[in-house]
């Protein structure tokens, strides 16, 4: 694709306009206009998608460049048997699990998949501010963090020591039960009626504001897009206005 130009190039108005297939046809001519279009519209879904993995905001933009530049070389292999858009996640998210996997080698993540579909212990992993993070997104952290710290002080003591226990702390249903004095059994339903309880709490508190949370602005979707088609070869610059 590097250096291809169509001779009659069309304009960002008129993809925007085009449905995916149009797009893809386009995309497949080397149009610069049709690849900015397929990111745009999927920009924010990829990136919360690979985000939800690696829970890393760096990483996740660096994947989904990354899961373009392969959705883009291979476009050819397309062929519509799912949506574009469930097409790139499906990329994107591999790509990020392929991460996941390289940077934790000693994990089976099949087994932590199975382990926590037959009730075992989900890790809450409290948002923080991390250094060399952007402003909104440290904000947004650290009031997640507010949020989550404060519906899970006010559950019952009896719902709430265990749902620290299992899903803080990361304990087995053997430890709490012997650090509290109660049966498995008894664990395990304290623990189901806490994290219903804690859910009900932080869809009240939280409400539509949950869809804010790891804010993805028009910086780091423009950024990414451009980013692609640099490396694509299609680096024109984006009309203005």
């Amino acid at each position: 694709m590097r250096g291809h130009r169509h001779s009659e190039a069309v304009s960002e108005a008129a993809v925007a306009e085009f449905g995916d297939s149009e797009l893809v046809i386009l995309a497949r001519r080397g149009e610069a206009a049709a690849f900015r279009e397929i990111m745009r519209r999927n920009n924010r879904h990829l990136f919360r998608a690979a985000r939800g993995v690696l829970r890393d905001d760096l990483e996740a933009e660096d994947v989904v460049q990354e899961a373009y530049v392969r959705a883009f070389q291979g476009l050819a292999g397309f062929r519509g048997d799912a949506s574009l858009s469930t097409w790139l996640t499906r990329i994107a998210l591999n790509e990020a699990l392929g991460r996941l996997r390289r940077r934790r080698n000693t994990v089976d993540l099949a087994a932590v998949e199975i382990a926590q579909e037959g009730g075992g212990a989900r890790v809450l992993m409290l948002p923080t501010a991390q250094a060399g993070g952007d402003p909104e997104g440290a904000a947004a952290r650290r009031e997640i963090r507010r949020l989550l710290e404060e519906a899970i002080d006010e559950l019952p003591e009896v719902f709430r020591l265990v749902l620290v226990a299992r899903d803080v702390d990361g304990m087995s249903v053997e430890e709490t039960a012997q650090i509290l004095g109660v049966r498995p059994e008894t664990v395990r339903t304290r623990l189901h009626r806490a994290r219903r309880q804690l859910r009900a709490a932080l869809d009240q508190r939280l409400g539509d504001t949950l869809h804010e949370a790891f804010p993805f602005d028009g910086a780091r979707c423009a950024r990414m897009t451009e980013a692609v088609l640099a490396r694509l070869g299609l680096d024109a610059p984006a009309p203005s206005g």
